[in-house]
C-alpha cells in the first residue's frame, strides 16, 4: 500500500487575528499544513527552523514589513525558490510592484475569496509567479529601496530616542538607590548604637544570662541589624563603582591570612549545614599587595553565592596559585572558588555580574544569604567583579549548565596582578569604570 504524501506546509505571517484564524481554518480544510506567526521576525524563526513550502506574508506587520521578510529570507539560499505570496489589503499597483520587487512571486488582495485561495496557491507551489515589466521592475526596485531607508532612518531616531529615555531612567535609578542607601544608613547608625549600648548595659546583661527567650530575641535582633548593614554596604559599594568613586588601600597583604578570615565568617554555616570546605593553598603566593578590606569582601561575596546554590552536604573549594611571569609586575594570582550546587544556565553565564542579577525567581525569593537557595538583592557578584577591576584583575564563572537534581556545579575564576595597582575597571561592569 502506498504512504499518502504529506501535506504540504503553509507558513501564514499575519497580525490580524480574523485574517489570520480565517485563512488557517480554509487552509488546512484544503488539506495544507498550517504554521502561523503574528510578528515578522517571530515568521523568520519559523521560516528557518521549519522550512516551509510556501510562505504567505501580510504587507503590514508590527515590526517588519512583508518586503522586508521577503528581503531578509530570499538573502539565504535555503528559501531561493520558497515561494513567497502577499496577502494583503494594498491594492495599489505601486505597492504590489514594491513587494515584487522585494522577492515576492505573488500578489493577493483582500478581501479575501476563500473558495479561489487554495487553487491560487497550488499555482505559486508549482512555480507559478505574477507577471511584471522589466521597466516596471526596476523602477520598484529603486522606489522600494527608498522606502526601506526612510524606514531605517525613522527607526534609528526612534531607538536614539528610546536610548536617551534608558539612560535617563537609569540615572534616576542609581540617584534613587544611592539616596535611598543614605538615608537608611542614617536610622541603621542609630540602630546599631543603641543595640550596643543595651547589650553592654549590665542589668540587660543580667537578664539575658537567665532568660533564654530573650536572648534569642536580642540575637534575632542583632542578626537583622548587621544584616540590613551589608546590603546597604553592598549598595553604597556598588554605587561608589558607577560614579567612578571607589578608592582602593593597595598594600602588601597575606592572602593565606585573607582566606581563612573569609572562611571563619561562614564556618558555622558550613557545619550546620554538613557542606565539605576544601582548601588548596599550596601554590598560594606568600604576600601581594591588594586592598585587604574589598578583597575580603569578594571572597564574602563569592563563597556566600557558593553556600546559597550549594545543597546540604555538598563541596566547596578554593584554590589558589601563582602565575608566574617574566618578572614580578608580570606575576598574576589565580583564585578559583568551585561548588557542587545547582550550576548556571549557560545563557546567563554572561549576565550573572550584572547589578540586581538573580538567578532564583524573585517571586521566590527567600530572606537567607546562608540557606540552600536562600536570597539576596542581586549585588554581591556585581561588587566581586567592580573590586576585581579596580585591582587590574579579572572575573568571570563556569558552569556545564543549571540542573537542580544532577547538581552539575559552578566555578568562578579571579586572576589578579601579583603587584596590584589601582586602575579602572575593564569593560564590561555596565560599561562604567572605577575612578581609583
Amino acid at each position: 500500500m502506498t504512504e499518502a504524501p504529506a501535506p504540504r506546509r503553509i507558513l501564514y505571517i499575519e497580525d490580524d487575528p480574523a485574517s489570520l484564524n480565517l485563512v488557517e481554518r480554509t487552509l488546512r480544510y484544503a488539506g495544507f499544513h498550517v504554521l502561523t506567526a503574528n510578528r515578522g521576525l517571530q515568521g523568520i524563526d519559523i521560516a528557518r527552523r521549519e522550512h516551509p513550502d510556501l510562505i504567505l506574508v501580510d504587507i503590514n506587520l508590527p515590526d517588519l514589513t512583508g518586503r522586508e521578510i521577503a528581503t531578509t529570507l530570499r538573502a539565504d539560499n535555503a528559501f531561493a525558490g520558497t515561494p513567497i505570496v502577499a496577502l494583503t489589503a494594498q491594492a495599489m499597483n505601486e505597492q504590489r510592484n514594491m513587494s515584487m520587487a522585494a522577492g515576492i512571486n505573488g500578489y493577493l488582495t483582500k478581501p479575501l475569496d476563500v473558495e479561489h485561495l487554495p487553487m491560487q496557491l497550488e499555482f505559486y507551489l508549482t512555480g507559478g509567479n505574477d507577471p511584471i515589466e522589466p521597466d516596471t521592475l526596476s523602477q520598484a526596485q529603486t522606489r522600494y529601496t527608498q522606502e526601506v531607508v526612510t524606514r531605517l532612518e525613522k527607526r534609528i531616531r526612534e531607538l536614539e530616542k528610546y536610548n536617551a529615555d534608558l539612560t535617563r531612567l537609569d540615572h534616576y535609578k542609581d540617584a534613587f538607590v544611592n539616596i535611598a542607601a543614605h538615608e537608611l544608613r542614617t536610622p541603621l547608625t542609630l540602630l546599631i548604637g543603641y543595640n550596643r549600648l543595651l547589650l553592654e548595659n549590665p542589668g540587660m546583661k543580667a537578664m539575658l544570662a537567665e532568660d533564654e527567650g530573650s536572648r534569642l530575641l536580642v540575637d534575632g535582633m542583632s542578626q537583622s541589624i548587621s544584616r540590613m548593614q551589608t546590603i546597604i554596604n553592598e549598595i553604597m559599594t556598588v554605587n561608589r563603582i558607577i560614579t567612578n568613586r571607589l578608592e582602593t588601600t593597595i598594600a602588601p597583604i597575606s592572602i593565606r591570612d585573607l582566606v581563612d578570615q573569609a572562611v571563619a565568617r561562614v564556618a558555622t554555616v558550613v557545619r550546620e549545614r554538613k557542606l565539605n570546605l576544601e582548601l588548596n593553598l599550596t601554590n598560594a603566593p606568600s604576600r601581594m599587595l591588594a586592598d585587604w578590606d574589598l578583597l575580603e569582601l569578594v571572597f564574602r561575596n563569592l563563597l556566600g553565592n557558593a553556600l546559597k546554590y550549594t545543597p546540604d552536604k555538598g563541596t566547596i573549594s578554593i584554590s589558589i596559585t601563582a602565575n608566574p611571569g617574566t618578572g614580578p609586575e608580570d606575576t598574576t594570582v589565580q583564585i578559583v572558588i568551585r561548588d557542587t550546587g545547582i550550576g548556571i544556565p549557560v545563557e546567563s553565564l554572561d549576565r550573572i555580574f550584572e547589578r540586581f542579577n538573580t538567578v532564583n525567581d524573585p517571586m521566590l525569593h527567600s530572606t537567607s544569604k546562608t540557606a540552600f537557595r536562600g536570597g539576596g538583592i542581586g549585588l554581591g557578584l556585581a561588587v566581586a567583579k567592580g573590586i576585581v577591576e579596580a585591582h587590574g584583575g579579572r572575573i568571570w564563572a563556569e558552569s556545564p549548565g543549571y540542573d537542580p537534581d544532577r547538581n552539575p556545579g559552578s566555578a568562578f575564576y579571579i586572576v589578579l596582578p601579583l603587584m596590584a595597582t589601582s586602575r579602572k575597571p575593564q569593560a564590561g561592569f555596565t560599561s562604567i569604570a572605577s575612578k581609583v
